[in-house]
């Protein structure tokens, strides 16, 4: 009778220990293998070259049409680059010019 007791014992001193294990080891294989764990950093790092690359387009991108604005302001508007606007947008023309249309 005296194994059965210390069987129960031995279970219940020891099911603290297994239950932090099993804690620990869970967020070990998460630190690891997780979305955001060690795994995951090869995937950040070629996100992240994908990103500058969109990043420097973008940029060149706002800077052109920074100058264009630039161009456009009302105060000391570029008269050929309005006069080209309003023609492609608007659509007008004088009645002694021929439009010819290119492709883009």
């Amino acid at each position: 009778m005296t194994g059965k007791p210390n069987s129960v014992g031995l279970i219940r001193r020891a099911a603290w220990p297994a239950l932090a294990l099993i804690v620990v080891g869970s967020f070990a294989g998460h630190a690891v293998a997780g979305p955001n764990g060690l795994f995951a950093w090869r995937g950040y790092s070629q996100q992240l070259e994908m990103r500058k690359a969109e990043l420097a387009q973008l940029e060149a991108e706002r800077d052109r049409l920074r100058h264009r604005s630039t161009l456009l302001d009302p105060r000391k508007a570029d008269p050929d680059l309005a006069d080209e606007m309003v023609r492609k947008d608007l659509g007008l023309v004088r009645a002694d010019e021929v439009v010819v249309p290119l492709e883009d």
